[in-house]
């Protein structure tokens, strides 16, 4: 990444603050915000570093600076026909590019595509001693050492800015449809278990109050056969892209009315990520399936021990999305050696613990 004056500011900006002993709290266009809720420390703002540093079309590859908003990105992907095929979900207007990399967040087409940590190819890094580190390439054939620039995504700022990075984009479908069938969670799990093993253009997949709704993509020729073969509903285009782009958002019926309950004492919203075979929770609440049974939401205001119990039970993990997270933590200890790996990280990137601290990713 070439030197200029926007990260010469905040080079100096990390050098001072590493001087005086002064944490930093790394901010982009604050749409996660609900999510650092514990960060403490002076603003590093990387909005400055904007702009795409390079596109090639043809090698499905993309370089764009940290502040880049991130629905820039996406406009200038759309006149060439691509996409970022993880969804990144947009909680708020302003999302950047560095913010997305960070969260490491990633849609309704998760589960068929992969996330965000499986389409970062390079990245520039402003580490805790003020040093522009440099991982990975600009382009998809790129096997050299350790992979650090995927690292990056789900750090949450806590090993250092973001700066640069070069993601793998994908061409759009040639071709989408939304079927919606009636089934209840139980049978809903194994009809996706089943359609898991089968050669269907599935692209999506979310069950809530009875009914599964899936999202094919792909061939014109493979998704059409796929609706024939799969019967149900057939959702009208705009109806359907309202829908997966709410659900991206959270701001569905779901997402709407979990952030009213979660205003009542007692009441969270968890985030699980299960086996996608896992069967259905036995907790009371209100539950959305999405990816394919891999990621379950939790509204209820169950024990926080017990919702972690059940997920552990299952072969997975359970955190607090949204709702007091005093005294039960937002997120649940690492394992033993996991919490090693990340120590010895954080040590490397942030000897000084200078960035985001306070969150709860820099706890675990």
């Amino acid at each position: 990444m070439a030197e200029d004056a926007a990260l010469a500011r905040l080079v100096d900006q990390v050098l001072t603050a590493r001087a005086a002993g002064a944490p930093l709290a790394i901010a982009g266009g604050r749409s996660k915000a609900f999510l650092c809720a514990g960060v403490g420390g002076e603003p590093l703002h990387t909005r400055s570093l904007t702009g795409i540093s390079g596109h090639q079309p043809s090698e499905l590859v993309v370089t764009v600076r940290a502040g880049t908003p991130l629905a820039e990105l996406q406009a200038a992907l759309a006149q060439h026909q691509q996409c970022l095929a993880f969804e990144p979900p947009q909680f708020a207007a302003g999302g950047t590019v560095g913010g997305m990399v960070a969260a490491g967040l990633a849609g309704p087409a998760r589960a068929a595509v992969g996330g965000v940590r499986d389409f970062v190819l390079g990245a520039s890094l402003l580490n805790g001693q003020g040093q522009v580190l440099s991982f990975g390439g600009q382009v998809m054939k790129n096997v050299a050492g350790y992979d650090l620039a995927r690292v990056l995504a789900g750090s949450w700022g806590v090993l250092g800015v973001i700066l640069e990075v070069s993601l793998k984009v994908l061409p759009l479908p040639a071709a989408q449809a939304t079927l919606r069938l009636e089934l209840d969670q139980a049978a809903a799990l194994k009809r996706l278990a089943q359609l898991g093993g089968q050669p269907l253009p599935l692209n999506a997949s979310a069950w809530w109050q009875g009914m599964l709704v899936l999202r094919l993509a792909g061939a014109r020729a493979a998704v059409r056969a796929a609706v024939q073969a799969l019967g149900g509903e057939l959702i009208a285009p705009d109806s359907a892209a309202a829908f997966w782009q709410g659900l991206r958002d959270q701001r569905d019926e779901f997402f709407a009315a979990a952030q009213q309950q979660v205003a009542q004492p007692a009441y969270r919203l968890w985030r699980l990520g299960l086996p996608s075979t896992a069967p259905a929770l036995t907790l009371p609440g209100d539950c959305l399936v999405e990816w394919g049974g891999a990621q379950r939401w939790l509204l209820t205001d169950t024990e926080p021990a017990a919702v972690r119990a059940a997920a552990a039970a299952l072969g997975g993990h359970a955190m607090v999305w949204r709702g007091d997270a005093v005294g039960c933590g937002v997120q649940a200890p690492l394992a033993g050696p996991l919490q090693a790996i990340h120590q010895r990280l954080k040590a490397a990137f942030d000897p000084d613990a200078l960035f985001n601290p306070g969150h709860w990713a820099s706890a675990t």
